[in-house]
């Protein structure tokens, strides 16, 4: 994990990343505040993000479009982003007028979040998009790590369970569905999830994409009580 700014070739660039608005607007100078550096940084993390996830989670577990796009969000919102700026420590190291000060700017989310957008802006000018790519990694893997797991709802519960499947006995889970009950304007079916011959879960719902879905999450649960997971 890092804990610290990586270090610049050019400190005026990391000084101007740090310098808000408000700083300038108190003390006048040749000094540009950090806003188009934020506008650079936001769109290079987008990417190395994205390339993240894809290389990551895409090639790896077979994401989609949707879940990565999830993902991502959760990773780069806000209040994420902040969290990453205090475990940096640049909330101390801004650059703020008084009155921003005075309001709580050096734990301000929003202030922080796009104080270390306009970070890693200058970083990808002072140094290589390799660095960059490395620095953002160090960071956003480990929490994309933890969102992935099988206990938050990113992947649905099928694809969970498939993944336990391939990785602790190497078979795709089989679903046997079908009706049980209900009407024909509302039906009921009934899904059973095989592995290997052996049943796992099953569950119920109005459609069989539904029922495999409760057969899915019966079976998570059930080894998550056995502690398998």
């Amino acid at each position: 994990m890092i804990d610290k700014i990586p270090e610049f070739k050019n400190p005026e660039l990391l000084k101007k990343a740090l310098t808000h608005r408000s700083y300038l607007n108190e003390n006048y100078g040749d000094e540009e505040d950090n806003e188009s550096l934020e506008f650079l940084g936001d769109a290079v993390l987008g990417f190395l993000v994205g390339e993240l996830l894809y290389r990551r989670y895409k090639e790896e577990h077979d994401l989609k479009p949707k879940e990565l796009t999830r993902l991502r969000s959760l990773l780069v919102d806000e209040k994420q982003l902040a969290r990453f700026a205090v475990q940096l420590g640049i909330g101390e190291k801004m650059c703020l007028g008084k009155g921003a000060e005075k309001d709580g700017g050096r734990e301000n989310p929003a202030l922080l979040s796009d104080t270390l957008e306009a970070i890693i802006g200058a970083y990808f000018l002072d140094s290589t998009l390799m660095k960059v790519r490395s620095f953002v990694k160090k960071i956003f893997e480990p929490v994309a790590d933890d969102l992935m797991s099988l206990d938050n709802d990113l992947v649905d519960t099928k694809a969970k369970f498939q993944q336990w499947a391939l990785e602790k006995i190497e078979k795709i889970p089989k679903y046997e569905s079908n009706k049980c009950g209900g009407s024909d304007d509302k039906p009921i079916f009934l899904s059973e999830v095989f592995v290997a011959d052996i049943k796992y879960g099953q569950g119920e719902g109005g459609s069989k994409k539904d029922a495999e879905k409760r057969a899915a999450e019966n079976a998570l649960a059930k080894l998550k009580q056995e502690g398998l997971i």
